[in-house]
């Protein structure tokens, strides 16, 4: 049953989120973002194909706007200040997959879990990863393909695999 009630779940997801983003249906995927526990601020963009899984322990600021095939997941939690651009398929992941010890199986090992921060006025490029617990600091660039293990100073750019400053906005 618990099976079932989450592939509906999934199905009711896909449908609304797949919607254009104008006004009326933005505000609508910020309604269902409300309804699952999420904290959503105003004039919020939503592009299709965007997901946010689950909702609860996410609160979201005014003006974010979500490329199509971000992925957010906030089991972990995550905040997103105002003004912040979250690009094509970017992944904001506050809860992953743990890597047991030894050459004990990983299949079942569990998860760990750690809060993500985007301050605000934030860039995010596309495909750029924000891994369990990154505090993107305010007025921060994190460049296209990024992945960013450790946390970003504020005004700072970053890029690479793993990600690290490369300029500072003045």
């Amino acid at each position: 049953m618990k099976k079932y009630l989450v592939g509906m779940y999934e199905l009711f997801y896909r449908i609304i989120f797949a919607l254009p983003r104008i006004p009326p249906f933005d505000a609508l995927k910020s309604l269902f973002l409300k309804g699952v526990g999420a904290r959503i601020g105003v004039r919020n963009t939503y592009y299709p194909g965007v997901w946010i899984n689950s909702g609860r322990n996410l609160d979201v600021g005014n003006d974010v706007d979500f490329a199509t095939h971000c992925v957010v997941t906030t089991d972990g939690g995550v905040t997103i200040g105002d003004r912040v651009l979250i690009g094509y398929g970017a992944c904001l992941i506050s809860r992953n997959h743990t890597i047991p010890g030894g050459r004990k199986q990983i299949f079942g090992a569990g998860h760990d879990a750690a809060a993500v921060k985007i301050c605000s006025d934030v860039w995010i490029g596309a495909r750029a990863v924000i891994l369990p617990g990154v505090c993107v600091g305010t007025g921060a660039v994190v460049a296209a393909g990024a992945v960013v293990t450790k946390s970003v100073p504020d005004f700072s750019i970053v890029a690479g695999v793993p990600a690290r400053v490369i300029s500072v906005r003045e």
